[in-house]
């Protein structure tokens, strides 16, 4: 069989199934019960598969994935997340659009502590869209900032989604988490650029509304005692990793125990929250796990089968740009999150896209890189990114073009980033290249 044949028999697979409506999970493990028998010789070679399969699931690398989820519940839950937004609030005072900016710099702060876009979009979405509606702020400037923001968890550090993505791949999971930092941050002020633009260009989409005037006093207290804190933890999750102190596995422990200390403290973890937290981390990180575990041996099914070395030899046959094949995976990418999640596109892509990318030399890291700003940017790519339907849920009478209107100037902002990572590869690379061998 050819490597096309072979590659579009198991494509064909994943797609029908998803097609019929199957969970990405059980899609998977249909088509690999299909390819085993059709190319490694079915029953014999079962227990070898499934060996390798959960070795990779049982490894102590994807320990800071459950970590990560529990992090962020723990954040959620408990209401330190309500009063760090409260204090952010007091800080910023009477400015133009003050609730945008508020969403960007929360946003970006809880990124640091959900890794989760979709947890970030959420309770960007429930804090902020009912008092940005009753401000009379415009739907566009009350949704496109939360959808932009929400994004940010899929680069900044600790992301769920990069755990995931480095475990599939098989690429540093420290200098990856790492490596989105300065490309988050970069990020983050090309979405307040851009809000400080639209306001310009249109004042009437955020009126501006009497604040409670705070002291100079108040706003040192809500410092030290709301956000500082918060900064703390944040240090011993991205901190620990970059100065060497600590793995991503034991900086996400740390993160864990500082959030529980700060809830403690702050006299707010009840059995509930606690119970409710960990509950949620079980569900999504066995999820996770079932995923991973088909993931890998669908990986091993298209290398066996020689479509992953088919497609390589194919690709580099051309006489063409690196950067135009680069050009094409990333359309591939936007594509496809136009019909399936984030998870679902990895599954398929990264045994495809990494041994191509590798032979044409690019950094795995820098790619990862590319990767996940492609995944963050389908997310909100109408008709089917996930962010837009979680907004479409949270306001009410809009329609789903009026969501990706709104979010269309933080996509445009995720392509500059992207302009920007292939100009200048070490915007990524420099944090990275600190940690040492």
């Amino acid at each position: 069989m050819e490597w096309y044949e072979s590659g579009g028999l198991l494509l064909g697979c994943v797609v029908a199934g998803m097609a019929l409506g199957f969970p990405v999970a059980f899609t998977f493990m249909i088509t690999n019960v299909i390819g085993i028998f059709v190319f490694s010789g079915g029953w014999p070679v079962l227990p070898q598969i499934a060996d390798n399969a959960t070795n990779l699931i049982t490894s102590f690398t994807l320990s800071p994935i459950p970590m990560f989820i529990l992090m962020g519940s723990l954040f959620f839950h408990t209401g330190l997340a309500i009063r760090v937004f409260d204090a952010l609030d007091k800080m910023l005072g009477k400015i133009p659009g003050r609730l945008c900016y508020l969403t960007v710099i929360g946003g970006s702060l809880f990124s640091t502590l959900t890794g989760s876009t979709m947890a970030n979009t959420a309770m960007l979405g429930s804090l902020l869209v009912p008092e940005m509606t009753r401000r009379g702020y415009s739907r566009k400037m009350s949704m496109g900032p939360i959808l932009g923001t929400g994004g940010l968890a899929m680069i900044i550090p600790p992301s769920s989604l990069g755990v995931l993505l480095a475990s599939i791949a098989q690429v540093d999971v420290g200098r990856l988490l790492i490596a989105g930092l300065l490309p988050g941050i970069l990020l983050a002020i090309l979405y307040a650029l851009m809000i400080t633009f639209l306001l310009w260009k249109n004042p009437e989409s955020a009126p501006s509304y009497e604040v409670e005037p705070s002291t100079w006093r108040e706003k040192v207290y809500q410092l030290c005692v709301n956000i500082l804190p918060m900064g703390l933890v944040v240090f011993m999750v991205i901190g620990f990793i970059v100065l060497g102190w600590a793995t991503p596995s034991e900086s996400a422990s740390f993160g864990v125990v500082g959030v529980v200390i700060l809830a403690l403290a702050r006299r707010v973890l009840t059995w509930d929250a606690f119970r409710t937290s960990l509950q949620g981390t079980i569900r999504v990180a066995g999820m996770v796990f079932f995923i991973l575990m088909n993931s890998t041996v669908f990986s091993q099914l298209l290398s066996m089968s020689g479509a992953s070395r088919g497609l390589v030899s194919w690709a580099t046959g051309f006489e063409v740009a690196p950067l135009l094949i680069l050009t094409c995976m990333f359309l591939v990418l936007i594509m496809l999150g136009m019909f399936m999640d984030q998870v679902s596109m990895m599954l398929i892509t990264v045994p495809i896209f990494y041994p191509l990318a590798i032979s044409l030399g690019y950094d795995p890291i820098w790619f990862s890189l590319i990767v996940l700003m492609s995944l963050e940017m389908s997310a909100t790519t109408p008709p089917f990114g996930l962010l837009l339907f979680i907004m479409l849920g949270m306001v009410k009478g809009t329609t789903l073009g009026e969501v990706a209107m709104a979010a269309a100037p933080y996509l445009f902002c995720d392509f500059i980033l992207i302009c920007l990572l292939v100009i200048a590869p070490g915007v990524a690379l420099y944090l990275p290249s600190l940690m040492g061998t």
